[in-house]
């Protein structure tokens, strides 16, 4: 499309949570640190909300790059899942063969086992689950058991929840008391600032190859901070439209035009209305000269 108008290798606001794309900012990076130095601890249940769009999936899928070699990693992206599919789910990713699943009660005698046998291996396993606000009652009850699987001294796995703040919502329910007293570290990513949207896309370009001079300026990149809310998802869907938009018309100048038109055909994001900024000043004015004209006559 506009790749080779823009001398893109690759589409640079993609949504696929693709770690190449991936950029160190604060709400991320406190994520990770968080993350990383609790499980050097052995903290058994970790949480990570965010609003959708805000990038749990690539935090995710950076969390399993990074510590592939240290874990043992078992992710899983559809939570929706019933507590027998999640202990079948999790006996294969750990290596139990699928002809011991007949029995509930022994496929989960039969997960410790192997636990217990990785343990001594010296192999730790970690649990990423995603979209965890989808789980169900019964499902996240299994997850809380798992987290009792323990030798004298340590966990035998250790599990990331990744949710929507509806997740919250949920835990908040006195059903869920002992899952929620096992959470001993959680982190609530943010959206972006205005000034990291702007080094978000700069960076997103040049990482798909762009190296030409700068495509969105300051005013630009302030107009989508405004539309986005700063939610990295809405910031990719406008940046792309934006590009289709310029390569559309054949020319190479990102204008705020052309982002008030992709934010008017964009569901989530919100109407940027520059009038309502002219509207604010005039009130004011008329204001001010009406107490200006109050005082005068003495009234004031």
């Amino acid at each position: 499309m506009y790749l080779q108008h823009f001398g893109l290798q690759k589409a640079p606001f993609s949504l696929t949570a693709d770690t190449h794309f991936y950029i160190d900012f604060i709400p991320h990076k406190e994520a990770l640190e968080v993350i990383t130095t609790a499980l050097s601890f052995g903290e058994s249940i970790l949480k990570i909300i965010g609003e959708v769009g805000t990038g749990k999936t690539l935090l995710c899928n950076k969390l399993e790059q990074e510590l592939a070699e240290q874990y043992l990693i078992c992710v899983f992206d559809n939570p929706y899942l019933s507590a027998q599919e999640l202990r079948c789910s999790l006996a294969v990713k750990i290596g139990i063969d699928k002809s011991e699943f007949d029995d509930r009660l022994f496929l989960t005698e039969k997960i410790k086992e192997r636990l217990l046998e990785l343990h001594k291996q010296g192999t730790k396993v970690l649990l990423l689950v995603d979209e965890a606000q989808a789980i169900p009652d019964h499902t996240l009850e299994a997850l809380r058991l798992f987290s009792n699987l323990e030798t004298d001294s340590e966990k035998l796995l250790q599990l990331v929840l990744f949710g929507q703040p509806e997740f919250n919502v949920r835990l908040a329910d006195n059903k869920f008391r002992q899952l929620r007293q096992r959470i001993t570290f959680s982190y609530q990513l943010r959206p972006l600032s205005e000034k990291e949207i702007e080094h978000y896309i700069t960076q997103r370009l040049k990482q798909a190859g762009y190296r030409g001079a700068c495509l969105f300026n300051t005013r630009v990149c302030r107009k989508i901070s405004q539309a986005s809310r700063g939610i990295p998802r809405l910031i990719n869907i406008l940046a792309h439209k934006v590009l289709i938009l310029s390569y559309g018309r054949q020319h190479y100048k990102i204008t705020t035009k052309l982002v008030k038109q992709a934010v008017a055909d964009t569901e989530d994001a919100y109407v940027i209305n520059s009038l309502s900024k002219w509207w604010l000043l005039l009130f004011s004015f008329v204001v001010l000269n009406l107490v200006l004209l109050l005082w005068w006559k003495g009234i004031l």
